[in-house]
């Protein structure tokens, strides 16, 4: 008897510590799971970042984008940084960069990404709104396959930027039609 309860009491410690095992992910966002695949966009606005300082020394390359001394690299494949925060903006800020784009003034229900999906679902299009919980952008111009070129606020480095960006992952949303 005092060994089944021993071992019963054993099994109730080890279960839990089992169970809590998961696989070690190297270079994998941790917002980023099956239901929310990742873009890699944050790797990729790090690359942009190094590319950049590389390329620093070439100035035919940058050009003056904003008051603020923002360089802009004026390349099609990394494209150009247009700004930084807007102000009136919070400190995540593309959900409000792109109501300033598509409304022009902040609306501060928009400020979190998620709420852009509460619009309804729509084709690409100019003007359409690119949105997953935790990142928005506003689609500009479409490029090739789902590649568009965007204007994306806080695209990494507090920046926004006019660059390519790829649709996988996201919801296409009409930000005019009845939210």
């Amino acid at each position: 008897m005092l060994k089944q309860v021993f071992s019963a009491c054993f099994l109730v410690v080890i279960g839990p510590i089992c169970s809590e095992a998961r696989p070690y992910r190297i270079g994998q966002a941790p917002e980023c799971n099956v239901i929310m695949p990742c873009d890699f966009s944050a790797t990729q606005a790090r690359r942009e970042r190094t590319l950049l300082s590389l390329q620093a020394h070439r100035p035919k390359q940058l050009a003056l984008a904003t008051p603020n001394s923002v360089a802009a690299v004026s390349d099609r494949t990394h494209g150009r940084i247009v700004g930084g925060r807007p102000p009136g903006c919070p400190s995540s800020f593309c959900g409000c960069g792109a109501a300033l784009r598509v409304f022009g003034r902040v609306v501060p229900e928009l400020n979190l990404a998620a709420n852009w999906l509460r619009f309804p679902r729509t084709s690409p299009a100019p003007g359409m709104v690119a949105a997953r919980r935790g990142h928005v952008f506003v689609l500009e111009q479409h490029l090739e396959g789902d590649m568009w070129m965007a204007y994306d606020a806080n695209s990494g480095g507090h920046a926004t930027r006019m660059h390519p960006r790829s649709l996988r992952g996201y919801t296409v949303v009409n930000p005019r039609g009845a939210g």
